[in-house]
């Protein structure tokens, strides 16, 4: 099956993406108390992996144009942001102390805790120093982290500064997180092979498999883990959501009996901006010009994130199922995709002259623009909460398959609640590619999906405008922050 690594990327060749202006909303309020809101500062923190960096980001650019907040960014050394992108911010970087070998662990778990552990001074040295002064004569009003920078609590409380928490992923799969370390009490885990189709009923609709477990060379760890992650959040001033209520709305009903904090609902995050993107790794826009040739909802778009990898069997498979539909497909084979390559040298020989111009393979997408192209007509997708969302937005069916995490919640979610996906179940096998591919693109089925997708997409388009749900969540969020 999948696998899951991470590796250092660089930011050098980050797309220029809000350096336009973009007009401050006329109706957050009148001119005074935009004034005023330029004189509160936020501090943020996101955590340093690209579909963490993302959303914070575009948090930030939300906060800045629509509410007139100063934006500070602390970052570390580690997947640093390129900071000349966003010329209206603030930046300051702090030691992470990661070796080689540790920033390019395959163990998320034992790294994020680690970085929990190693980044505690630099962070809290870094903003007692802008408290104290040293970011300016704005008042900082509250720190705003992501989820995972679980130690922050401690320094925000020692500091007598609010922390609101952003969780980048969904409410559905913040749930299923949080009820892992009762599922441990309850000895319903580590699962059984005999569990891997029995529902969970804590967490409903999941299956066992769909759980989010994340391998770690400590299972310990994960508990360990989750359990200051979720106790550190139900504690916070707050929770952000890149998801939007009419997405989420049963999982948010659920969620306020055991986090009775306030919520935001706010998203999608890059809705708010044209095409806006902070990604780690140079796109390829040869990809739209290529698309361009393409049919309406012909394409077959697939990509498996930046951190999801393959094995050289798997990446064969994918390929010969891509060819054998006798559709065209545009495939994301990001360097270090199969571990032990530098790129294309698994294929099979004579693969690309095969397809007579029928795929197109880059290092990298511009995603958001790839997903609205009039033809692309599905998302083979890993499921992560960045690439799910934004299918959705664009009304592009997913052929699901997950890795690990959220991705797994995600992919359930899709298939079995929403309705508009098909997940491949069994190993990676060209057969059963070739047969899903076809069932999404050229047959009822996919099409009865298509209608879904365009229904959830027109409640995401109206959340948005004067009076819609993320739209009035946005409200509350900054007028929460106006009372710090």
């Amino acid at each position: 099956m999948f696998r899951y690594l991470f590796s250092r990327f660089e930011c050098e060749n980050t797309p220029r993406n809000f350096q336009k202006e973009i007009k401050i909303m006329e109706n957050h309020g009148d001119h005074s108390h935009l004034q005023q809101r330029k004189k509160r500062r936020l501090v943020l923190f996101p955590l340093p992996l690209q579909g963490h960096i993302n959303p914070m980001l575009q948090l930030a650019s939300i906060l800045y144009h629509k509410a007139g907040f100063s934006i500070t960014i602390i970052h570390t050394n580690f997947n640093s942001p390129n900071s000349s992108n966003y010329p209206h911010f603030s930046f300051r970087s702090i030691p992470d102390g990661l070796s080689e070998t540790e920033a390019s662990t395959a163990d998320i778990i034992a790294f994020d805790m680690l970085l929990n552990v190693k980044c505690a001074v630099p962070f809290q040295d870094c903003l007692a120093e802008l408290l104290g002064g040293g970011g300016g004569d704005d008042d900082v009003a509250c720190l705003i982290t992501d989820a995972v920078w679980y130690f922050t609590q401690a320094v925000a409380d020692s500091l007598k500064l609010p922390r609101i928490v952003l969780r980048t992923s969904n409410v559905c799969s913040f749930n299923a997180f949080a009820a892992i370390p009762l599922l441990y009490e309850k000895g319903c885990l580590p699962m059984q092979d005999f569990q891997f189709e029995t529902p969970v009923l804590e967490i409903p609709p999941l299956r066992y498999k769909d759980i989010p477990i994340i391998e770690t060379h400590d299972p310990e760890n994960l508990n360990r883990f989750l359990k200051d992650m979720v106790k550190q959040t139900k504690v916070s001033s707050g929770i952000i959501w890149n998801s939007f209520q009419e997405l989420d709305e049963l999982a948010m009903t659920n969620l306020k009996q055991e986090f009775p904090i306030p919520n935001f609902p706010i998203g999608p995050f890059h809705k708010y901006f044209p095409a806006s993107s902070s990604s780690l790794l140079a796109q390829d826009q040869t990809s739209i010009s290529w698309l361009h040739k393409q049919p309406p909802k012909s394409v077959i778009y697939v990509s498996f994130g930046s951190i999801t990898g393959v094995n050289e069997t798997e990446f064969q498979e994918i390929a010969w199922g891509l060819a054998n539909s006798k559709l065209p497909f545009l495939w994301v084979v990001r360097p270090g995709l199969v571990c032990g390559t530098e790129w294309l040298e698994p294929l099979p020989k004579n693969f690309l002259e095969m397809l007579d111009g029928r795929g197109q393979i880059v290092k990298w997408a511009p995603q958001q623009e790839v997903l609205a192209h009039s033809s692309v007509g599905v998302f083979w997708t890993h499921n992560g909460w960045n690439s799910t969302l934004e299918s959705i937005c664009e009304g592009v069916p997913m052929i699901c398959q997950p890795c690990f995490g959220d991705q797994l919640v995600n992919a359930r979610y899709v298939c079995d609640v929403w309705r508009f996906g098909l997940r491949l179940e069994k190993k990676v096998e060209r057969g059963e590619i070739e047969r899903a591919i076809r069932r999404v693109i050229l047959e009822a089925e996919g099409q009865k999906m298509r209608e879904r997708i365009m229904i959830l997409k027109d409640k995401m388009d109206t959340c948005l405008k004067t009076g819609g749900s993320s739209y009035q969540s946005l409200e509350s969020l900054i007028n929460y922050i106006m009372s710090f």
